[in-house]
């Protein structure tokens, strides 16, 4: 039997219904197997697993045979493929619960593998937006907001830019990252452009 562990959501995604005037422009989430490289640095946690490995057999063939030498290695790199095993589920448990939503009006990211939160993050408190990319055409949309709100990076990672001391929420690792930087473009310059019709008061008639 299926079993969502979102199915309370009115909109998957969203934690509300969307208003009338408000629609869904694209929907994604990140890649598991690049949110472990770069999120959880799973390269470097397996480079340095190797490392050790390749050490270790360079000091024992000082002692013993060269076949018993790469036996003392194997130690090292089981525990590295299990540390990288690790990392990898994270990720992939990051991933599977999150939901990243373009609309007309704002970004949303749901978020969170044990404790899920929603963010969202109107167009017009965007003031710059930062794409990266990667050749497999995976990349990183990140967003510098403006105004008063603050947000907490601890609550946010991974789903922020790395290295910035004010916390930009991210698209973090989604596949296709060309396309859908073009998609937020095109919808953030209209609804930023869009001009705001304010009522205006009608004098009042001298009697």
């Amino acid at each position: 039997m299926h079993h969502d562990d979102f199915n309370f959501e009115p909109v998957r995604g969203l934690p509300a219904a969307l208003p009338p005037d408000e629609h869904i422009l694209w929907q994604g989430a990140p890649s598991a197997w690049r949110l472990a490289r770069e999120a959880f640095v799973m390269d470097w946690v397996a480079l340095y697993f190797v490392l050790v490995a390749v050490w270790r057999v360079g000091v024992s063939s000082t002692l013993v045979s060269v076949s018993v030498a790469l036996a003392h290695g194997i130690p090292f790199l089981v525990m590295g493929l299990v540390a990288c095993a690790i990392l990898y589920g994270l990720a992939w448990m990051q991933a599977r619960s999150t939901v990243y939503t373009l609309t007309n009006k704002r970004v949303a990211l749901r978020i969170g593998a044990a404790l899920t939160m929603t963010l969202n993050v109107p167009y017009v408190q965007i003031g710059n937006a930062h794409l990266q990319t990667r050749r497999d055409g995976t990349g990183t949309l990140a967003f510098e907001t403006i105004g008063d709100a603050r947000i907490s990076y601890l609550m946010s990672w991974p789903h922020v830019r790395p290295w910035h001391i004010r916390t930009q929420p991210a698209l973090r690792c989604i596949p296709d990252a060309a396309r859908v930087s073009e998609i937020f473009a095109e919808a953030a310059e209209a609804r930023v452009n869009r001009p705001q019709v304010a009522p205006v008061q009608q004098p009042i008639a001298a009697e």
